[in-house]
């Protein structure tokens, strides 16, 4: 049949007979059947979404991929939870224990806790994330990385001095300066706040005092290097002051002579030089002071006046001896320095 024409069969003639229709009627035959259609596919869409509540088959889909990505993110957290936790028993082994045991000062909250303030890194999260679950995530993600590096750095430094702990041993001013004998000294002045002598107003004193007479030999607390050495009238008088690594440092002063240079390198137990009354001084003695990284420290706290004076003679002649058997052979002249 050609499209257009509708045969109609007439019984009087026994035969089919063109029937021609209008385009008009053509059109809106069409466009009450595209209405009809269209009624039903709305109808069909109220009676499956607001009726029998159900979703459209890509939503469902969807939103089941959703949920299965929301739960492997979950997951995630439940990961990130577990370890900040381990990370911060690191980190307070670390303070507490291995950093103490080496003299280190602890990694400051600021450091450790570092963020990412300022420049908005996350700001495309936020078309894409109505909830917040991923910029959240990435956030802590972004944080424990930073985290764990600090920490990292923190064990390298550890390990670092971990492997030097038989030299630093030997160089932490654990000695007392004299020997002591309470035949030849006595403890005059404590570290902390004290009566000035001069002034009679309460002071800051940053060493202990040894009354003594003058002449007593006076003996580096640990092994170092001597990192300057002055003459004063005033102040400190004639000083001594030994850089013994490892963020030590320790000061003799008022002294009557000095038999050390700067830039010498010495032992614990060796002598240094003899106690006297230089400088600003009320009376014969020994003013000894250690330094921690720049700050004063109680030298009570490194030295123990309870070893006997064998003990600590014992001790001087053994490194005097050691000192003199390296100076005698010709291949350790110039180590002194």
């Amino acid at each position: 049949m050609s499209i257009g024409k509708r045969y109609v069969f007439n019984s009087k003639t026994l035969s089919y007979e063109v029937k021609k229709r209008s385009k008009s009627s053509r059109f809106f035959k069409s466009l009450v059947l595209f209405a009809v259609s269209l009624g039903m596919a709305v109808f069909y869409f109220w009676l499956y979404a607001y009726v029998l509540d159900l979703e459209p088959p890509k939503t469902a889909i969807l939103k089941k991929k959703n949920a299965e990505l929301c739960s492997r993110v979950e997951m995630l957290n439940r990961k990130l939870d577990e370890s900040s936790e381990a990370l911060a028993s690191l980190q307070m082994r670390d303070d507490d224990i291995y950093r103490s045991i080496f003299g280190m000062n602890e990694i400051p909250a600021e450091v450790r806790n570092a963020g990412f303030g300022g420049v908005n890194r996350y700001a495309h999260y936020d078309d894409v994330d109505p909830n917040g679950l991923l910029k959240k995530t990435a956030v802590r993600l972004d944080v424990l990385t930073k985290k764990t590096y600090v920490q990292s750095k923190s064990f390298d430094e550890v390990a670092l001095l971990s492997r030097r702990a038989g030299e630093m041993a030997s160089c932490i001013p654990a000695i007392p300066p004299m020997n002591p004998d309470p035949e030849i000294y006595r403890f005059t002045s404590p570290f902390g706040y004290r009566r000035d002598p001069f002034t009679g107003r309460s002071k800051r004193h940053t060493g202990v005092d040894f009354a003594m007479k003058p002449g007593n030999p006076i003996y580096s607390t640990g092994d170092g290097v001597v990192e300057s050495v002055k003459f004063e009238l005033f102040g400190y008088g004639n000083q001594v002051v030994i850089d013994h690594g490892f963020g030590y440092k320790t000061r003799y002063a008022h002294l009557k002579s000095v038999g050390v240079a700067e830039g010498m390198k010495v032992k614990r137990g060796e002598c240094i030089g003899l106690s006297g009354n230089s400088g600003r001084s009320s009376g014969p003695h020994l003013h000894y002071e250690v330094l921690y990284k720049g700050s004063h420290v109680n030298p009570a706290n490194y030295f123990d006046l309870s070893i006997t004076p064998e003990e600590y003679a014992t001790m001087v002649q053994e490194i005097a001896d050691a000192s003199e058997r390296i100076t005698l052979h010709p291949s350790h002249k110039k180590k002194r320095r």
